[in-house]
């Protein structure tokens, strides 16, 4: 039944009832204890007990969305915007881009920065892509072992930089990017748990390593902004695109609006991607049948020559494989929002100020949308399959006007690297490697170290 049916054959009584609660609140944590111990369990089993069911994070109530049309709804809501307890931790990192803004300054913000991501820019930056791609493989050598989180993290950083950017000192920048963006995710999920403020303002060790952090992120960026305003020669690049970009009545970004947008686009182009290049190489390597079918593909367009923008078209079984690794591991694993006034969601009534959270996670894993949904099966999205797939089950860069302005970059990037990988070199577990998820805003491979060795086609 579709949520209009609901609405419509609800009686009052059941509209105004609240959701289930789920069991196993402690005193005072609630359901906290269970979000910091094993969220990714919790947030799967909550499909249990509702479409829509109520935890308790120590006195707060939050609900949770748990099925594909729920959720939809709940994005498509106008009285449920951006905000919550993921969105409140990230302000201090994302201030107020285009990820964390609501409203008319949102449709304000996207108008002004989509044009630098067009499919005449996207093309541009492919060839950058395909340049760090390369020199990453190039340097790695026979038999070494890789920490394979760290090397894409360095690569899709250096690609936002160039690509992006283009940024002066772009190796001594970039790292800095890298290392305070590390330091400072660390610090973010437990403070989305937790959120008690005189905690986190406490001078401990771990308090004063994420206040360097970002403090340095925050610097950083804004010495690359201070140095194009100095350089006025046009790059074509997202920063110009910022700086030069005015909406409906003529009025330019400010200063603190280009800062914040750098800030969530370099975050999304480097996290989100190294977490999913991590996790689609480690299930090449539990999947060698997917691998040899990858590598085939490849070296059957480019027959040894490194991978071009030109090439993706004709890879959609390298697509395939990096949606599926996306919908088995998704980056981005917990999404909140929260009520602006008092809505309707489905069969429930919501009151104003109600954060209501949800999880691709989970919902990505649901055997109600998925045919064996633990499997790695890339293909599941050939387009015989995936027609009958929900709609709205699988979204990684959301959907409607809250989705991702980058996801094509994002896309062609990911395209680009695991096919340069793949094609160069086989990758191989070796002893000291972990593989179990690090709970973050981000989810990542705790430790994926493999061996490279040459690929022999």
């Amino acid at each position: 039944m579709t949520i209009e049916a609901n609405r419509a054959s609800a009686a009052p009584v059941q509209r105004s009832r609240l959701p289930p609660p789920a069991p196993g609140a402690l005193p005072v944590l609630g359901h906290a204890w269970k979000l910091m111990r094993d969220p990714l369990a919790f947030l799967t089993t909550l499909r249990d007990h509702g479409d829509l069911v109520r935890i308790k994070l120590g006195t707060a109530s939050v609900y949770v969305a748990t099925t594909p049309e729920l959720i939809g709804a709940l994005l498509k809501n106008p009285d449920c915007v951006v905000g919550g307890p993921l969105w409140d931790t990230l302000e201090v990192l994302l201030g107020k881009g285009v990820a964390t803004s609501n409203g008319p300054l949102h449709r304000r913000q996207r108008r002004m920065i989509q044009p630098a991501f067009t499919p005449e820019r996207v093309e541009r930056y492919a060839k950058v892509m395909e340049q760090e791609a390369q020199a990453t493989t190039a340097r790695w050598r026979p038999g070494t072992v890789i920490d394979t989180s760290t090397e894409m993290f360095d690569t899709a950083v250096r690609i936002v930089a160039r690509s992006l950017l283009q940024v002066d000192s772009l190796g001594r920048k970039a790292d800095r990017i890298g290392q305070a963006l590390h330091t400072v995710f660390e610090g973010l999920y437990r403070r989305m748990i937790l959120s008690v403020g005189a905690l986190y303002r406490l001078p401990t060790p771990a308090n004063r390593r994420f206040d360097r952090a970002l403090a340095a992120l925050h610097q950083l960026v804004d010495e690359i902004v201070a140095e194009r305003r100095s350089s006025p020669q046009p790059r074509g690049d997202l920063l110009d695109v910022l700086l030069s970009a005015t909406d409906e009545n003529g009025r330019p970004l400010d200063d603190r609006e280009i800062h914040d947008h750098i800030v969530s686009l370099v975050v999304a182009g480097a996290e989100n991607v190294a977490s999913t290049l991590a996790w689609t190489l480690h299930l090449l390597t539990e999947h060698p049948e997917q691998e040899r079918r990858l590598v085939d593909e490849i070296a059957s367009v480019t027959a040894g020559r490194p991978v071009t923008f030109a090439d993706l078209g004709q890879l959609p079984h390298t697509r395939n494989v990096i949606t599926e690794a996306m919908r088995l591991r998704p980056a981005a694993w917990i999404f909140t929002r929260r009520t602006a006034a008092a809505t309707t969601l489905g069969t429930y009534r919501i009151p104003p100020c109600t954060d209501i959270a949800y999880s691709p996670y989970a919902t990505q894993r649901d055997p109600r949308s998925f045919d064996h949904p633990l499997t790695f099966d890339p293909d599941r999205w050939t387009p015989q399959r995936a027609a009958g797939v929900p709609k709205l089950a699988m979204m990684p860069f959301g959907t409607g006007n809250r989705q991702c302005p980058g996801d094509h970059f994002a896309l062609v990037e990911l395209a680009v690297i695991l096919a340069t990988v793949a094609a160069r070199w086989r990758l191989r577990p070796v002893t000291g490697t972990d593989t179990t998820t690090r709970i973050g805003i981000t989810l990542h491979p705790r430790q994926l170290l493999l061996r490279v060795e040459p690929r022999r086609l």
